[in-house]
């Protein structure tokens, strides 16, 4: 097998709705493990897994964990051992990546910064999984807050950790001096997603570390953007015009009303959007982001309030005019939500339409909005792959054709 087709492997910890695990496997990882505590997100990786094409591989092998991290942590058992590993659980140093989005809250500006002080913090399991495994690279994806001033003692001890020297622990605010693990890291960059072709605002810190003796053969370079920016109009106008289609063909005065606001959703600004907020299962319901962001949505003509029903459900819920005829604009679907993140237009986002207050399309927009953008991850997978297939192929590559 040449060096560039082996097989490289994954794992990846608070894996959402998938958004990290599609860049990654487009940057040519196969996936391993995906664990993630939440039942829906869960619930989108199975069905997507199951169902998409060029996912043979995780069909087989890979693991759909719903689960608490720390727990997955304590064990890092895999149900389906890989052939090519003998049927042997996971042993140090045969990962090629871990990865993981660990929750932002922590460090969001949109939250108490909490840190270390936060019960959402997992840069420790993260840590853990890599003490035990010893990957071969390590990327770990956070809101940009993470690269305050206010945490550079934090991020001074996860590098310390990784790479070794002193650092003051967090936990205790002893200075320590660590071993290390073996690792160089690469770098703590904050990302802008509209540079990687994503029409939307989403600035994300994204920390890469490989180890050391892989660094030899190929140095790691971070990706760099693209020139092209892509705005909402250019995404949404083929979803826009198939939403608003239906009604136009009934003429009539719902078609001329229906007619007259996709004209006007044309003319708006087009630009790209800003950040897609998800919030969480304690506040509320769906809508695009707090006042500064509905302000900016109502300049591409986007109604921020709320969440779309689908197509379908708006022909069936005769909810147009809440939908698609609103003074303000349309408002944007799941799918739509998606787009914006960058997800293909083909992934399948799961809810529960029984669970009383949390809607199905509610779920589902949670998922979306709180994703790492697939063309983000994608990039910076590449970058990654690009060092690790230099070093050539690993004992524990699998037989040809099975991606």
């Amino acid at each position: 097998m040449d060096a560039s087709d082996h097989t490289l492997t994954s794992i990846e910890i608070c894996a959402g709705a998938g958004g990290q695990a599609i860049g990654l496997h487009q940057a040519g990882f196969s996936h391993l493990a995906l664990v993630e505590i939440d039942r829906y997100a869960a619930a989108t990786l199975r069905r997507n897994v199951a169902q998409r094409d060029g996912w043979e591989f995780e069909r087989k092998y890979c693991d759909v964990i719903e689960g608490d991290v720390k727990e997955f942590s304590e064990k890092v058992q895999l149900e389906k051992p890989v052939e090519y590993l003998r049927g042997h659980q996971l042993k140090k140093g045969e990962l090629d990546l871990l990865a993981g989005g660990v929750p932002c809250p922590p460090f969001s500006h949109a939250g108490k910064q909490l840190g270390k002080d936060d019960e959402r913090d997992l840069f420790p399991e993260m840590l853990t999984l890599v003490d035990k495994l010893r990957p071969k690279a390590v990327m770990i994806e956070n809101v940009r807050g993470i690269k305050d001033d206010k945490f550079e003692d934090y991020r001074d001890w996860v590098v310390a950790r990784l790479e070794g020297g002193e650092a003051k622990d967090p936990h205790t605010n002893e200075l320590q001096t660590f071993k290390g693990a073996g690792y160089k890291v690469c770098g703590w960059r904050v990302l802008e997603a509209s540079d990687f072709g994503v029409p939307q605002l989403r600035p994300r810190a994204i920390l890469v570390a490989i180890q050391q003796e892989l660094l030899a053969v190929q140095d790691f370079q971070w990706p760099t953007p693209d020139v092209e920016i892509t705005t909402v109009r250019k995404a949404l106008e083929e979803t826009m015009e198939e939403r608003y289609k239906p009604f136009i063909a009934r003429g009539g005065d719902l078609g001329r009303r229906a007619q007259s606001k996709l004209d006007a959703w044309r003319e708006k600004e087009t630009g790209v959007a800003p950040t897609l907020v998800g919030g969480s299962k304690k506040h509320g319901g769906a809508d695009l982001g707090p006042s500064r962001a509905k302000a900016a949505w109502k300049k591409l003509g986007i109604n921020a309030l709320g969440v779309a029903n689908s197509p379908q459900d708006c022909l069936n819920k005769e909810s147009w005019e809440r939908d698609l005829l609103r003074e303000e604009g349309p408002m944007l679907t799941v799918t739509q939500a998606a787009i914006i993140q960058g997800f293909p237009p083909e992934w399948d986002f799961e809810g529960d339409k029984s669970e009383g207050r949390l809607p199905g399309k509610t779920a589902q927009y949670r998922q979306v909005g709180n994703a790492f953008p697939p063309p983000v991850a994608r990039a910076v997978g590449e970058a990654i792959a690009k060092v690790l297939r230099a070093a050539g192929p690993q004992p524990q590559d699998g037989p040809e054709g099975e991606r």
